[in-house]
């Protein structure tokens, strides 16, 4: 095959490549390319066309910390990595890289990439830059490329939120977060996030890998979709600016290794308090009414009225009004008279308020001119604001490259919202929308454009909201909610799928974007219930998507309905009681979301879970369904199409099934038909599971708490387990270890299971008599080594055992 004329041959320093981080390869015309091995298991590289970097720090990288330094972490700062053992031999052709789990080979003339994983005692290959252009050596544009060869059966899942099916294979995609108020959750793109993360898994050989490219500029993924016969099969990655550098993460036997380490590699997960897995009433309408504080009053009324359990309200924007448009900071004290009594109301009946921000001052914000003459605001390079369209008016974002501005802000969410008892911060309209080349960031003192990283604005705005948060109750967990977002958001926020339109379909793609997301580092998601944009939600609609939501991380019900009517759980009479239940049902499974964050804190594992990712050498779950995995216990079919009463559910095998709702078991590797009815979602445990539940009486405004435990032991010889964390729930007392688990096993043969229970560290209430439930048909004589079984009761097809531990 020809080659170009001015493809750089690189060079490799012997002394270099035994000296460690980074190794260099040095091309004649400038060009070099640098390796860093970071792990067993990641490996970077770095592609500069002219020897020297153009793209800004990183805000990205934060290996196993909480955060990384506000004015961002140097490219080259291998802080945070343990030292790795790795050979570097090469001869005039190629360069071989190898740690004990990849095995990098670059070819000397051009610079191309060849991988390997190890797998079963050999290698594994699994990844080739494309032999014809792979990178761009200043040949076309100031554009960063990287042309992959693409694998015929390979998919392609991650990416954040993105529109559409769950394997990205065959299309292609933009990150350049826009507000897409009421988007198509099957079409639309761009959207709201920016995560050019993905994993590629190979069903033929259950071997897969991560690619993160660490860039803030805007950037495209052609994903099989562009064919061009000079080339082959490919896939590419394009950036408007910056370098080339990006990461490789070997994940062998299952695709939720990569994931793993790249929520590691880019920062530990915030671990917000408890009350934020409750449901969030919400909604634009309230806020916008005349009588506002009146029509909030309305809710905590209802709630009370229908006995609907809620922990937070999201306070939308209204609140800011003065006339039609909104000035964030500012109180209408027509709407809200009565601010602190307002406040106060809502928190003695236990509700938290969560208040809406936005970054951008109007024109003619009341705080415009004082934050323009600070040089608070991204600017033009005549010096005058950059000039932006933001709801009905223009104005100009603040700039969060700046500290001053980071402390106005921070002094205003204080002042405005946190000293009245507001407990949380709503980042919202963050998506930066700056497109014209002549906005200015100050960069800490390194002035850039601004467009050229936009999603780092929207990052540094939810930062400054967490540590205003942390200033004024430094023992209390911050909770903040972010509708914007980029690699690392995890760190501060908790978010959602954004201004979603109403419809099925919409709700069954939600379901997939939740799960791209948490494919894509970032668990503690959901959606708004019920959709946000367009007609009111059918009775139907809503019953199913409430029974949908309410196993996501976040559940709140949300809406701006073109007729006027607001989204609430008393919405449809007919419905009420089904959707308290529902709710009711929320609260009874929050132990095992609340564990399930905390795993995803401690061990960065997500807590939603595509069937194949759970099941990866399950032929028939790498199929595009409606199901998933919340964690590794339980499966969650979602009903998505109208008139349906039963589901049809693909059970993987390799291990039997029972229903939540019969105690009936199935066994894996077939597909059965179950009741659907509105109040039952349908929910399956897996056989080896201990899943923890709230089992006291749940009323509004009396929140309770009594552990409880169901399972499937194993039929044969086998140890079931499950254990949860217990702790206040809200404050920071846990980092002192004022923290406690449960742990429960069972092991089981032929005829008998031994069960144990066990309490460890500081648990926030005293328990000695615990209910386990195990199906019905399961007779084996159960023991208890950690206490006496006082009662062995059948139930709606349940054993109910109930244990009275030892003291």
């Amino acid at each position: 095959m020809a080659t170009l004329k001015n493809r750089p041959r690189f060079a490799l320093s012997h002394a270099v490549a035994q000296s460690g981080n980074p190794i260099v390869l040095s091309a004649a015309d400038g060009a070099r390319i640098e390796l860093f091995v970071l792990a067993q298991d990641i490996i970077r590289v770095l592609v500069l066309p002219t020897g020297e970097l153009r793209g800004p720090r990183s805000w990205s990288i934060a290996p196993g910390v909480e955060d990384v330094p506000l004015e961002g972490r140097d490219r080259r700062d291998v802080s945070g990595f343990a030292p790795v053992a790795f050979s570097a031999t090469g001869d005039a052709d190629k360069l071989v890289v190898e740690t004990a789990q990849v095995r990098l080979t670059v070819a000397l003339d051009g610079g191309f990439c060849a991988w390997d994983i190890a797998r079963d005692g050999g290698w594994q290959h699994v990844m080739n830059d494309r032999k014809t252009q792979a990178y761009n050596f200043g040949w076309w544009d100031e554009r960063v490329y990287h042309y992959i060869e693409r694998q015929r059966g390979e998919m392609y899942v991650g990416l954040g939120e993105r529109a559409g099916a769950l394997d990205r294979a065959n299309q292609s995609y933009e990150m350049r977060n826009i507000d897409a108020m009421g988007y198509s959750a099957r079409t639309t793109d761009p959207l709201y996030k920016h995560i050019p993360f993905y994993v590629t898994w190979q069903p033929q050989t259950s071997t897969g890998f991560g690619l993160f490219y660490d860039t803030l500029a805007d950037c495209r993924f052609d994903m099989g979709r562009e064919l061009d016969n000079y080339h082959g099969h490919y896939r590419h990655f394009v950036a408007e600016h910056g370098d080339l550098d990006y990461y490789f993460i070997a994940s062998p036997h299952t695709p939720l290794n990569a994931v793993r380490r790249f929520t590691w590699l880019t920062g530990r997960p915030a671990l917000m308090p408890k009350w934020g897995l409750g449901y969030s009433g919400s909604t634009m309408s309230y806020t916008d009414a005349p009588d506002a504080q009146r029509r909030m009053g309305e809710f905590i009324e209802r709630c009370r009225e229908h006995d609907v359990l809620c922990d937070s309200f999201h306070l939308s924007s209204g609140y800011t009004s003065i006339g039609p448009k909104r000035y964030v900071f500012n109180w209408n004290h027509e709407k809200f008279p009565d601010i602190e009594g307002f406040v106060q109301r809502y928190l003695r009946e236990g509700v938290k308020l969560c208040a809406n921000i936005k970054p951008c001052l109007l024109q003619d914000h009341p705080a415009f001119d004082e934050a323009a003459k600070s040089g608070l605001l991204i600017e033009s390079r005549d010096g005058e604001p950059a000039w932006v369209q933001f709801w009905d008016e223009v104005g100009a974002y603040l700039d969060f490259t700046n500290r001053a501005t980071i402390d106005w802000w921070k002094a205003r969410v204080k002042d405005s919202l946190l000293r009245y008892g507001i407990a949380s911060t709503w980042n919202d309209n963050n998506e930066f929308e700056i497109w014209t080349p002549d906005a200015i960031a100050q960069g800490f003192g390194e002035p850039f454009p601004a467009h050229q990283a936009k999603v780092l604005q929207t990052q540094l705005m939810m930062r400054a909201s967490r540590d205003a948060q942390r200033e004024h109750a430094p023992n209390t967990r911050p909770f903040l909610v972010s509708r914007s977002g980029g690699v690392g958001m995890h760190r501060y926020v908790q978010t959602w799928s954004g201004d979603n339109y109403t419809s099925w379909e919409t709700l069954r793609y939600n379901l997939k974007m939740g799960l791209g997301l948490a494919m894509s580092g970032v668990s503690n998601s959901g959606h708004d219930i019920g959709g946000f944009s367009g007609p009111a939600p059918a009775s139907e609609l809503l019953l199913r998507w409430v029974g949908f939501g309410i196993f996501l991380p976040r559940f709140s019900i949300h809406s701006w309905n073109d007729d006027g009517t607001v989204n609430e759980p008393w919405m449809y009479p007919e419905a009420t009681s089904q959707i308290a239940g529902l709710i009711k049902l929320r609260y009874r499974l929050i132990p095992y979301l609340y564990e399930l964050l905390w795993q995803s804190h401690r061990a960065y594992e997500p807590v939603l879970r595509p069937m194949f990712a759970e099941f990866p050498n399950d032929p028939r779950c790498l199929a595009d369904g409606d199901d998933m995995m919340l964690g590794a216990s339980l499966l969650v079919a979602p009903v998505v199409e109208p008139g349906q009463r039963e589901r049809d559910v693909y059970l993987p095998s390799g291990a039997r099934w029972t229903s939540y709702w019969t105690g009936e078991v199935f066994e894996g590797g077939e597909i059965v038909t179950l009741p659907a009815p509105f109040e039952q979602p349908v929910m399956l445990l897996r056989e080896g599971s201990v899943m923890p539940l709230n089992i006291a009486g749940q009323h509004f405004a009396r929140p309770a708490d009594e552990r409880a435990f169901i399972a499937l032991p194993f039929a044969g010889i086998g140890t079931a387990q499950g254990s949860c964390v217990e702790d206040d729930g809200e404050t920071q007392a846990w980092r002192d270890g004022a923290q406690g688990r449960w742990n429960l096993t069972i092991a089981s043969d032929a005829n008998t299971l031994r069960i144990s229970v066990e309490r460890e560290g500081q648990m926030p209430f005293e328990q000695r008599d615990v209910q386990l439930s195990v199906p019905a048909s399961d007779t084996r004589t159960a023991t208890c080594t950690t206490g006496d079984i006082i009662g062995d009761d059948i139930e709606n097809g349940w054993r109910r055992l109930t244990l009275r531990l030892a003291r």
